[in-house]
């Protein structure tokens, strides 16, 4: 019965992948079917969307330690699905969570340690520059810019919206 499942999930995938149509494996956001939506409007706070981690040492260190999957992005990277906390000049503070232009960002608190019980080092905060957009999950042991800081909005695919989705 779950082979069969994932055997659905695959095809749907494949096929799915022409409509905009993506399978979220990760449970940083519910796992299951998901529309990649393109923004016909520049990205705001609170958008829950698919975006492409950046070439070079996040995807690097994603991948490594398994926070991210292979995928079609120019890193090698799946698009993540995270909602996007701030926009370029806003002001970042980390302490035990994120506080963004003096209020706190709820479900942001740090962990310093993954799943694997490797340590997990934060970002240390600051003003998101030009071009770049900070990302959030609401599960604790999510791999997001509390870690990673922000990330060029130019690996924004669109908009993520729930087709068919379960949480863990």
């Amino acid at each position: 019965m779950l082979v069969g499942g994932v055997v659905v999930m695959a095809v749907i995938a494949v096929l799915g992948g022409l409509g905009g149509l993506r399978i979220n494996l990760t449970p940083s956001e519910p796992l299951g079917l998901w529309r990649l939506v393109p923004l016909d409007r520049p990205v705001g706070i609170g958008d829950l969307v698919f975006v492409c981690p950046p070439p070079g040492s996040i995807a690097v260190f994603g991948l490594k330690r398994g926070y991210f999957r292979w995928g079609l992005c120019p890193s090698g990277a799946a698009p993540l699905i995270k909602t996007v906390a701030a926009l370029a000049g806003g002001r970042i503070e980390v302490g035990t969570g994120i506080v963004i232009g003096g209020a706190a960002l709820p479900r942001s608190q740090l962990i310093a340690r993954d799943g694997a019980g490797r340590p997990l080092i934060p970002w240390t905060g600051g003003m998101v520059p030009g071009g770049q957009i900070f990302v959030h999950s609401p599960l604790a042991g999510s791999y997001d810019s509390r870690y990673f800081g922000p990330i060029p909005d130019a690996g924004l695919l669109g908009l993520a919206r729930p087709i068919f989705t379960v949480y863990p």
